[in-house]
């Protein structure tokens, strides 16, 4: 059997205080069992550590010996503990975030400066995927998702939400014209860029005879958002992203709102998610603290 540290921390206290009965006291346990600690202890070891007399208790050579190292061991358990309490107190350690290639450019990103300003002792590690992926073959802490969540095997916290719009650059509006209903903006004078994948991204918030939802046919299809972005300010067509990639850009006037009027108000939902088997350590909860409070004041849709 392996010596505990209940029990190294019976020998110490009783070398420490001088009697049994004040180890006893100091430690808030009976008489009786640190005792027995003590008569445990010697017999794993095979040797007497303490010579007790009516009078006094004295350490053997033995006893000498393996209390220096006893003591050694307490203190870095000690210290451990003080790391983990100071570690609560101050999160530090690195931690792993995935992202979209847009939500980890427009939202994570210009907010990083001021997350390390709080929270110097965290080290951020920015990985970026715009499919989903497996948080534990990718060695991630959390990731963030956009859009309804499927996978069951996750715990999920809600962050915020994101407003989706029809958007096109002046230059493309100034040379095709801007499009007064659904129905102009579907016909030949309109070019429309979409997503590959998943097809649902290609429904965009606009009333029409569908109902609330408009199925487009892309002529330019793209993996990601930030490529469809780039493609809008180019002029190269009309597209329908999330406010937390594009709300610089219609502040800028770089991207304009197409016809508000007919649009649906759809917002897609923020998440974070890791295993649900994972305890939430204090680094990734402030870091979630963090983010859930800048997409709350940034006010996206």
């Amino acid at each position: 059997m392996k010596t505990t540290l209940d029990e190294l921390l019976a020998l110490r206290t009783v070398v420490d205080t001088g009697s049994v009965t004040a180890a006893a006291e100091q430690l808030g346990q009976t008489v009786s069992g640190i005792s027995r600690a003590l008569r445990r202890l010697e017999q794993k070891l095979g040797t007497t550590l303490l010579n007790r007399t009516t009078r006094r208790l004295s350490l053997t050579d033995e006893g000498r010996a393996f209390l220096a190292r006893a003591r050694d061991i307490l203190a870095a358990v000690d210290e451990a503990e003080e790391q983990m309490a100071a570690r609560r107190q101050q999160p530090a350690g690195r931690l792993r975030v995935n992202a979209a290639v847009p939500f980890m450019l427009h939202a994570v990103a210009p907010r990083v400066a001021a997350f390390q300003a709080l929270y110097p002792l965290i080290e951020l590690e920015l990985n970026t995927d715009d499919l989903p992926i497996d948080l534990l073959q990718q060695d991630t802490d959390v990731a963030i998702r956009i859009g309804p969540l499927v996978d069951s095997t996750l715990r999920a916290r809600p962050l915020g939400h994101s407003a989706v719009r029809v958007l096109a650059s002046p230059g493309y509006l100034k040379a095709r014209g801007r499009p007064k209903t659904v129905a102009e903006l579907t016909g030949p004078g309109h070019r429309l860029l979409g997503f590959n994948q998943p097809e649902s991204l290609n429904l965009w918030p606009l009333r029409g005879p569908q109902g609330d939802r408009l199925r487009v046919q892309p002529a330019i299809k793209a993996s990601s958002g930030e490529t469809l972005r780039r493609l809008a300010l180019e002029g190269a067509g009309v597209v329908c992203l999330s406010d937390f990639m594009t709300a610089q850009d219609r502040r800028a006037g770089a991207l304009l709102q197409l016809l508000p009027r007919d649009t649906v108000e759809l917002l897609q939902p923020i998440h974070a998610v890791f295993y649900r088997n994972t305890e939430l350590a204090s680094r990734v909860g402030c870091f979630l603290d963090f983010l859930a409070q800048q997409i709350g004041e940034a006010g996206w849709g």
